[in-house]
């Protein structure tokens, strides 16, 4: 059975216009009104992923009110629907102040149908990501995957590795840079095993003085050391039957890297004053944003401690190297800030959108979360602005987007087609068929754009 199409809701009063726009997105189920009444019909009937929207509508062709007016309704209606509104040639005020209501984007006339049919695919594949994800964490309460925003393959392959790593008791190595979401790995890590149940036992090695830390991890007996005024169980033995989450591992003192062996080779500890063995059940997952095998050179990490905790490795990589997460990320720090803080915030400027997407984020996704967090409080109206976000623009180093109707043109086709291809994992017939183009067309496309080389 062929796949079901995408919904295209085109909302234009000129006749001729009508037929060329819905001849041109064949490869959409496409439902055409001419005024405001006939498209919140089609709205209700069809709920359409993305609608196009000329805001000269009748009653009033000749102005902007009833285009205005329709929007202001979509946007209540179905404010998930990525609404493309077409202005005038160079009517680019009544362009930003349909972006500034909600609106997802804009095209100016004379429409382009192959630059338009790229948008309109970009934002099809927006709405389906954010109601994956929607549907993931509502349909079983809480998703085991929680936290995991993910739509590039670089993440997509974390997901699947964590898939299958949650189920066994194999000592965990996770790597990447700080601010990546190691932590966020391990509770799905634990959500999605055996012990999701019992306990999951966090200890930062980096963040408590080496004097403290045996104690914290071993425990100690009563009487022990000055201060000891009672028996007091370790990190690891309140983990016992769960999990233990030993973060910054690579910052682990040398004394206490021979003591983290001894347990993880016998599974069993001893307190600090004490002289009995106690048996401990646990698994053990490391995270680390420092290179190991280095520290192994230097002579700061034990090697055999090194391969105790590295039966299997998953590494997170940068956002900056993550293709299409960022914006995905933002939108979902959005939401959830504008709920938590009360503020009427529905989405981004254009510009704040391209800042996100050009900007290289060495904070990575925590520098993200806090950046769009300040920008949800800091906002005036309902979009984040660049101004809000505090990110460098144009001038300050951010990528220049080109004029060239070209340059424009390859570079939008060359992001449809690296989307295209992460949705169907990388097949090329489906991906042609997602695109609307032959399977030649496509390889020819590929090629002069250097994907898949």
């Amino acid at each position: 059975m062929a796949e079901a199409k995408d919904k295209l809701l085109i909302v234009e009063d000129d006749p001729g216009l009508q037929s060329q726009l819905k001849w041109s997105f064949e490869n959409f189920d496409v439902a055409v009104a001419e005024d405001r009444a006939g498209a919140l019909a089609h709205l209700r009937r069809l709920e359409p992923p993305v609608v196009t929207l000329d805001l000269g509508l009748p009653p009033d062709p000749g102005g902007v009110s009833e285009g205005f007016g329709l929007l202001e309704e979509i946007l209540s209606l179905a404010p998930d629907t990525k609404v493309i509104v077409v202005t005038g040639h160079n009517d680019r005020t009544n362009a930003m102040r349909a972006i500034a209501m909600g609106a997802y984007d804009f095209f100016e006339k004379p429409i382009d149908p192959d630059l338009l049919g790229i948008t309109i695919q970009r934002g099809a594949r927006l709405y389906q990501i954010e109601q994956e994800n929607r549907r993931l964490q509502t349909s079983h309460g809480a998703s085991p995957l929680d936290g995991l925003l993910a739509s590039s393959p670089e993440m997509l392959k974390v997901c699947k590795t964590i898939e299958k790593l949650a189920p066994t008791d194999v000592s965990t190595l996770i790597l990447g840079e700080s601010g990546t979401g190691k932590e966020v790995v391990v509770k799905a890590l634990h959500n999605l095993s055996d012990r999701r149940d019992k306990r999951l036992v966090a200890i930062n090695c980096a963040a408590i003085p080496e004097a403290l830390l045996e104690s914290e991890l071993f425990g100690y007996e009563k009487g022990a050391f000055t201060g000891a005024a009672k028996t007091t169980p370790g990190k690891i033995e309140v983990a016992n039957g769960g999990i233990l989450f030993l973060d910054e591992v690579g910052d682990l003192p040398q004394p206490l890297q021979a003591k983290l062996l001894r347990f993880l080779q016998e599974r069993v500890i001893e307190r600090i004053g004490g002289r009995s063995e106690i048996p401990v059940d646990v698994r053990v997952i490391c995270a680390t944003h420092r290179d190991l095998p280095e520290l192994i050179t230097s002579g700061d990490f034990r090697e055999d401690l090194y391969y105790r905790i590295n039966e299997a490795t998953i590494r997170v990589p940068p956002v900056r190297d993550r293709q299409g997460d960022t914006l995905l990320l933002a939108r979902a720090f959005l939401e959830r800030f504008a709920e938590q803080l009360k503020r009427p915030v529905k989405g981004f400027t254009t510009q704040a959108i391209e800042a996100i997407e050009a900007y290289n984020w060495p904070g990575n996704v925590r520098e993200l979360e806090n950046r769009v967090k300040r920008a949800v409080i800091m906002a005036d109206g309902n979009q984040v602005s660049l101004e809000d976000l505090e990110l460098p623009g144009q001038t300050e180093g951010a990528d220049v987007e080109p004029f060239n109707l070209r340059e424009v043109r390859e570079k939008a086709e060359s992001q449809a087609i690296l989307r295209a291809l992460t949705r169907t994992e990388g097949n090329v017939s489906k991906t042609a068929e997602l695109l609307g183009v032959t399977r030649p067309t496509l390889y020819n496309l590929m090629k002069k754009y250097g994907i898949g080389d």
